[in-house]
């Protein structure tokens, strides 16, 4: 695993269980192509979602809940890596329930163990990662794999 908007309705069953497949109806296929690219800049983690080189921040998810407005971070278990485990996963489920539901444990299965000190010196996650990880955590479908 190293490496959009839609409004729709709650995602909360009568039951108050949080219902994931209705993720898979509501984002676009596209989205399963995304790759999110992080790497230091100046000493500054910074997190890119491929094609659209478009950087992604803290913002959005710092309104669910502020583990660190100072920004990002990966590679351990942290406040920094909880926002960003957060951000990606609002980001690319664009479901504020889901995002919420499963962030602290895609952190602690993903996001803790990416790493950008190789040669290469970035990490990349893909929506296939992303899908794979949320299927895991939740035992239930997020998205189809292609």
């Amino acid at each position: 695993m190293r490496g959009c908007s839609n409004e729709h309705s709650s995602n909360k069953t009568m039951s108050g269980t949080i219902n994931t497949q209705s993720v898979e109806q509501t984002r676009p296929r596209r989205d399963r192509d995304v790759v999110y690219v992080g790497y230091r800049q100046r000493g500054r983690a910074i997190v890119e979602k491929l094609p659209e080189q478009e950087r992604l921040t803290p913002r959005r998810s710092l309104e669910l809940a502020n583990h660190s407005p100072s920004g990002f971070e990966w590679g351990y278990g942290g406040s920094g890596p909880a926002q960003l485990a957060l951000a990606l996963l609002l980001d690319f489920t664009d479901d504020e329930a889901v995002a919420l539901a499963h962030y602290t444990e895609f952190k602690n299965k993903v996001v803790s163990q990416l790493d950008c000190t190789g040669r290469d010196g970035h990490w990349r996650l893909t929506g296939g990662d992303i899908d794979a990880a949320l299927r895991e955590i939740s035992d239930e479908v997020i998205a189809p794999s292609i």
